[in-house]
């Protein structure tokens, strides 16, 4: 892999000196963030068999959970450059527990996709990874952003490792609906979190690195006009495909195979374990080597998983293995992905140029969410949308060899770079 850039040869030593108040409040944000996202496939049958439907239904609704995700997050992002991230960060907790209250409470069809589906969708983007993530890229210095980003993400899957095993065991023991009401108490907690960002502004912040003045229009333009930027956003959507499609349908495709519910949920835990080691390797390699190879090496890994797993006869260990290697895979796309947007197009406008990135993953997960639903009760089978994973994963790879991750013009002359 292509070395890029210059950091310590003791990475773990650089993780220690990070570790400040601020960095680990807003990790425990992203905690609850992702947990709580994460633990609503194990609703899918419950809600399903409550109301009649078929999975289509709900899968709808959580389809819908990642399009309104993704269209609210340059929004999101865009708020938080101009306003400050703590404001952003109130706002998408309120959201975010009005979701989980309207689930709850759903009397119909149209309740459900709104509760579920829509502010759930925008309370996530207000409090995810396209809001913090960026702010946590200023409280570093440009050496330390990778493993910062590692950092980050890795608290993202630490918390579905934690709260999955909660939120199920909160199902069955009060039902799936008191169960929703506790986690829209605990998505609250979020409002108190957002302290830690009080004065973060993304303008006050570049102007610190000397970066060339720039307009959010003249920031959209250089971005669209970018060809790699496109390649970029095309990746990101086939991750986004993978790990909707995995997070929603793994507990009712394992049901299926005849397997206990703690299968799954042992498996969606291992996969948010194995996440966080995952996450800050690829948070360390991302600062020393080429983040579009390091991206093409993930994807390539990912389309070989998949690939064994649907060709192995299925069994206890063959799902644990196949959550492992996967989970090490999972989120490691972000450290990397978003230290390219940063890289390549500068601090000043990351959180809105970001989240136009991760609108196009979440259009993915839309589609993998929703085709996921729609082909089994067509075909009764998720063999289709796993072997359409498979091979996404492995032109993705390939897609990103062709990446120029040089920094824009603009900044390679600010910079004095050739």
């Amino acid at each position: 892999m292509p070395k890029q850039g210059i950091s310590s040869n003791q990475p773990m030593n650089q993780y220690k000196r990070l570790f400040s108040l601020t960095i680990i409040l807003a990790c425990i944000l992203l905690v609850i963030n992702f947990g709580l996202r994460a633990s609503m496939g194990f609703f899918m049958k419950p809600v399903s068999e409550y109301y009649g439907y078929g999975r289509e239904i709900f899968a709808l609704s959580l389809a819908l959970q990642n399009l309104f995700w993704g269209l609210s997050q340059p929004i999101a992002g865009a708020i938080a450059d101009r306003y400050g991230t703590a404001r952003t960060i109130v706002g998408g907790a309120l959201l975010y527990s009005l979701g989980l209250y309207i689930t709850a409470n759903a009397q119909s069809i149209w309740e459900l996709h709104m509760g579920a589906g829509i502010f759930l969708g925008m309370g996530i983007a207000g409090t995810g990874f396209g809001v913090v993530l960026p702010a946590m890229a200023r409280m570093v210095r440009p050496e330390k952003r990778g493993i910062a980003l590692g950092l980050g993400t890795a608290a993202g899957s630490a918390g579905q490792f934690l709260l999955i095993p909660v939120a199920r065991g909160f199902i069955e023991a009060y039902g799936w609906q008191t169960a929703l009401l506790i986690m829209a108490v605990g998505a609250l907690t979020m409002v108190v979190l957002a302290r830690t960002f009080a004065g973060d502004v993304a303008d006050n912040q570049s102007r610190s690195r000397d970066e060339p003045g720039q307009t959010l229009k003249q920031a959209l333009l250089e971005a669209s006009g970018h060809f790699h930027y496109w390649l970029l956003i095309a990746g990101f959507f086939v991750c986004g495909f993978q790990l909707a499609f995995i997070t929603v349908h793994m507990p009712a495709y394992l049901s299926d195979q005849g397997f206990d519910s703690s299968v799954a949920a042992t498996s969606l835990a291992l996969i948010g374990l194995f996440n966080i080691i995952g996450s800050l390797v690829s948070g360390a390699l991302s600062g020393r080597y080429s983040k579009k190879w390091l991206l093409g090496y993930i994807y390539a890994a990912r389309a070989v998983v998949l690939v064994l797993f649907l060709l192995y006869p299925i069994s206890v260990a063959s799902v644990y293995v196949f959550s492992i290697t996967t989970g090490f895979l999972w989120l490691a796309t972000v450290p990397p992905t978003s230290g390219l947007v940063a890289q390549m197009f500068g601090l000043r406008y990351m959180g809105t140029l970001y989240g136009i990135v991760f609108l196009n993953h979440q259009l993915g997960s839309f589609a993998g969410v929703w085709l996921g639903g729609y082909l089994f009760d067509r075909t009764g089978s998720y063999d289709w949308v796993w072997w359409t994973t498979a091979v996404i994963a492995a032109i993705t790879a390939i897609i990103h060899i062709f990446i120029d991750e040089r920094p824009v013009s603009r900044l390679r002359l600010s910079q004095n770079l050739t």
